[in-house]
């Protein structure tokens, strides 16, 4: 086996979207003082009646009629979100159900922000191990229900998505078309990050999060680049987890990918945590930015400052 490949991609947003000047009705806030601070302008929000696994299904569906898939062509279903309400059945049998993939193995991951690049990794695996033949992995989080829309400092961050690839084996003459996985956490620091109480509500310590992202991952990020033998120099484009316009462009220049396009879908789409990375990179293909066949570096980061950053291959 030659490893795996991303066969396809799909996203879905909600149709509301809240703008700067609407959450200035609900607390002290502005355009200004958003945009300066996140460059976030726009974000989706669900409502009552969309749960996360609606938001999955809708882009896992996208992604497989993109594929020239059917359901029964999927074994494995891997969802990452943190924005689960039940314990009891999963997200990814939910999601499953509501396609109709029958008995495919059904895993959550919760990672929070770098839930996806976590999960894509785990499905690369089960390919290359022969433990799955085609897997559907999806970022999916309703962040507005677990944000407190009293604090102006979070609330103004979030958005709600979902975004999806079909992973499959890569065949014997390709190159495989997802690279090592880097990973890891910063588990003492787990405090900076948070989504816990009840109800769940969705907490940060800002500047220390900052000071993480840009100081400890590029570096991180460049070593990804290195277990797919490429350069920052040879990437295409670079998707990083869209938490923050002021994270994202210091982090991306100090990797070093002068000739990629750097993923900005914080700006219209907020903070999706987990959707955040599979939408970003559904729409550069949707728009073609990116051709079949780049190389695209891929980096989650966030809750738990946990991290995790694999090239790809744009399908």
């Amino acid at each position: 086996m030659n490893g795996s490949r991303i066969a396809a991609v799909g996203h879905y947003q909600p149709a509301r979207i809240l703008t700067n000047e609407d959450l200035a009705d609900l607390v002290d806030t502005s355009d200004e003082w958003i945009t300066s601070r996140v460059g976030i302008r726009t974000r989706h929000i669900a409502g009552p009646d969309e749960p996360v696994d609606e938001l999955a299904a809708h882009a896992a569906a996208k992604a497989l009629a993109a594929a020239g898939l059917a359901p029964d062509d999927i074994d494995f279903v891997l969802v990452a979100t943190s924005t689960a309400v039940d314990k009891s059945p999963n997200m990814a049998a939910r999601v499953a159900a509501r396609l109709g993939i029958p008995s495919p193995a059904a895993m959550d991951v919760n990672v929070v922000c770098a839930g996806f690049t976590h999960a894509l990794a785990t499905a690369d695996h089960a390919v290359r191990a022969g433990a799955a033949t085609r897997v559907l992995v999806i970022g999916a989080d309703k962040m507005s229900d677990v944000a407190d829309w009293t604090d102006r400092t979070t609330c103004v961050l979030v958005g709600d998505g979902a975004g999806a690839a079909v992973v499959e084996a890569a065949e014997a003459a390709e190159e495989p078309g997802i690279g090592p996985v880097l990973w890891g956490s910063v588990p003492e620091m787990g405090h900076a990050v948070r989504i816990e109480g009840t109800p769940s509500r969705f907490a940060q310590e800002g500047q220390s999060v900052y000071r993480w992202a840009t100081t400890k991952l590029p570096s991180l990020a460049r070593a990804a680049c290195e277990r797919a033998g490429l350069t920052p120099e040879d990437l295409a484009a670079v998707v990083l987890h869209q938490a923050n316009l002021r994270i994202i462009e210091p982090l991306a220049a100090k990797i070093g990918a002068v000739n990629a396009v750097v993923a900005r879908d914080v700006t219209e789409s907020g903070n999706t945590s987990a959707a955040s990375i599979p939408i970003a990179l559904s729409k550069l293909v949707e728009r073609g930015e990116i051709s079949t066949g780049d190389p695209v570096l891929l980096f989650g980061f966030g809750g738990n400052l946990s991290y995790a950053g694999q090239v790809i291959r744009c399908p």
